[in-house]
């Protein structure tokens, strides 16, 4: 039944009825009476909650979770993914990737809040919003629910690889009374990888939340939709960047009327 197909993505999700009350904008005990079989959903009602469980709306109705297919860069096609894993990117750009790090850390690198942790949370709001304004990815990474935010699980791999290369270096420094591992690029850019709508996004990006601590970064991430609506420790769905609220979204849907 299509209630037990709700309540079974919700307890699966971790997610409590009170939260998903509060996102549906109803009640708790209006929420129970879904559940319950008792109250149908509107249209609108049954896109939030798609887009919250990372399921397609004609999937969502028809009480399906299909497996996702992922794709990434130099690695074998067609490969699936764990039926328990829903993961929106349709596809890795690794090399690019190092390029936005290189420009992110030459441009805001050497800010001497700028950790790692903070730098998982810009990179995660870069991909995150360019998908919401534009509908394509920039990256494409994947990006994890962790205690502390958002965390890219491209990101160590790729700095190894670049530490490798010299094309970026370590350095360990204190940010007030805290031990913090810092990168700085050694090589820049290739600024032929981006278009001039990429380089100003990043751009609008680091101006917005280049200053933020890594604590001041991690609250604002643990408020964004797609942080909030994933499982613990699972990937954080792209399509739920349209249904971010007012303080998150970062494209005008009003123009598109």
């Amino acid at each position: 039944m299509f209630e037990k197909f709700i309540q079974a993505q919700r307890k699966k999700h971790n997610l409590t009825q009170e939260f998903l009350a509060s996102e549906l904008g109803i009640s708790r005990p209006t929420y129970f009476q879904i559940e319950q079989g008792g109250r149908e959903l509107t249209i609108s009602e049954a896109k939030k909650l798609a887009a919250i469980f990372g399921i397609s709306l004609e999937d969502f109705l028809a009480s399906k979770t299909p497996k996702q297919e992922v794709i990434l860069e130099n690695k074998q096609k067609n490969k699936k993914a764990s039926a328990d894993i829903q993961i929106r990117v349709t596809r890795k750009n690794l090399d690019k990737f190092k390029q936005v790090l290189l420009y992110v850390l030459g441009k805001v690198g050497s800010k001497p809040n700028i950790g790692e942790t903070v730098l998982h949370k810009l990179l995660y709001f870069i991909d995150f919003d360019y998908y919401e304004k534009f509908e394509e990815n920039l990256m494409g990474a994947t990006y994890i629910k962790n205690y502390h935010g958002p965390t890219s699980i491209e990101l160590g791999a790729v700095i190894e690889d670049m530490q490798k290369n010299e094309e970026i270096e370590a350095v360990n420094s204190r940010y007030f009374k805290y031990e913090q591992k810092k990168y700085l690029p050694i090589k820049r850019p290739n600024l032929d990888k981006f278009s001039a709508r990429e380089i100003e996004h990043i751009d609008e990006v680091l101006a917005r939340l280049a200053d933020k601590n890594a604590k001041e970064i991690e609250n604002y991430s643990h408020e964004d939709i797609p942080w909030k609506a994933a499982e613990e420790g699972q990937p954080l769905s792209y399509e739920s960047v349209f249904y971010r609220d007012e303080r998150y979204s970062v494209r005008n849907y009003d123009d598109e009327l």
